[in-house]
């Protein structure tokens, strides 16, 4: 089996978000594999120790993205491509989906590809369902379970009313929660794998696909809503008073 886990390099979640000038900053915060693409990684694994067959990582992003993908080498995935290329830059999520699809189609014969539910610096959660509709292949979210059944996948979907078992045949495209399990950490073995490896940079003519259109363009500058806020002290010759001058100013302000 040929599995496929989608990964992002985003800030820290420690890091201090502060908007200067109408800038959004994330100051020094180091980047690293976005957590919810951890549980990904884990069900991956999971699914390659029980059925054999590989695992790879497979991103978008600037040269410093390598760093997300050898987190995943480092536990255990069996190689890693980034995507790259100076058209790419600016990406919504439509877009990203027509790239990761088409470098999917170039490393061919997958039958699973797995997503985190979100990204800790979007959180749109949408990337994964997109992907699947360029594809072609069955969408299946909020995965806490995986069974495999000749050519089908049985999954359990984590939803607010509790659990919801469904069927899908391969290939499928999933993303994926924490129920899933607890990412495991990186061995030194894997942490040396995964330093020593090359992982192979994938522009857009490696994959023969021209560089998407963006549908949202989404800005970086942020202008806070105005607010006028008046204060009255309101001052009695009793708390009889102050209270009943209180209600008097709040009927005529029309306050329910």
């Amino acid at each position: 089996m040929k599995i496929v886990v989608c990964v992002k390099q985003v800030p820290d979640s420690e890091a201090k978000v502060t908007a200067s000038g109408g800038l959004i900053s994330w100051g020094e915060a180091p980047l690293v594999i976005n957590p919810f693409d951890e549980f990904a990684v884990e069900g991956a694994l999971l699914q390659r120790e029980a059925h054999g067959g590989t695992v790879t990582a497979l991103s978008i992003g600037p040269e410093s993205g390598k760093e997300a993908l050898k987190h995943a080498l480092a536990v255990g995935a069996d190689d890693a491509i980034l995507i790259s290329d100076p058209a790419l830059k600016k990406l919504d999520t439509q877009a990203a989906a027509r790239i990761l699809a088409a470098a999917i189609n170039k490393i061919g014969s997958v039958e699973m590809v797995m997503f985190g539910r979100q990204t800790l610096d979007d959180g749109s959660g949408i990337t994964a369902a997109q992907t699947a509709r360029v594809l072609g292949w069955p969408m299946l979210g909020l995965v806490g379970h995986i069974t495999l059944e000749g050519g089908s996948i049985q999954v359990s979907r984590v939803i607010e009313e509790g659990r919801q078992n469904v069927k899908a045949p391969l290939p499928a495209v999933l993303s994926i929660v924490q129920s899933i399990g607890e990412p495991r950490y990186p061995s030194f073995i894997g942490i040396r794998k995964a330093a020593k490896a090359t992982i192979p940079v994938w522009s857009l003519a490696d994959l023969g696909a021209p560089a998407p259109s963006v549908v949202v363009n989404r800005t970086d500058l942020i202008t806070p809503p105005s607010r006028e806020i008046t204060c009255e002290l309101i001052t009695g010759d009793s708390p009889r008073v102050i209270a009943e001058t209180l209600v008097d100013r709040i009927l005529a302000e029309k306050v329910r």
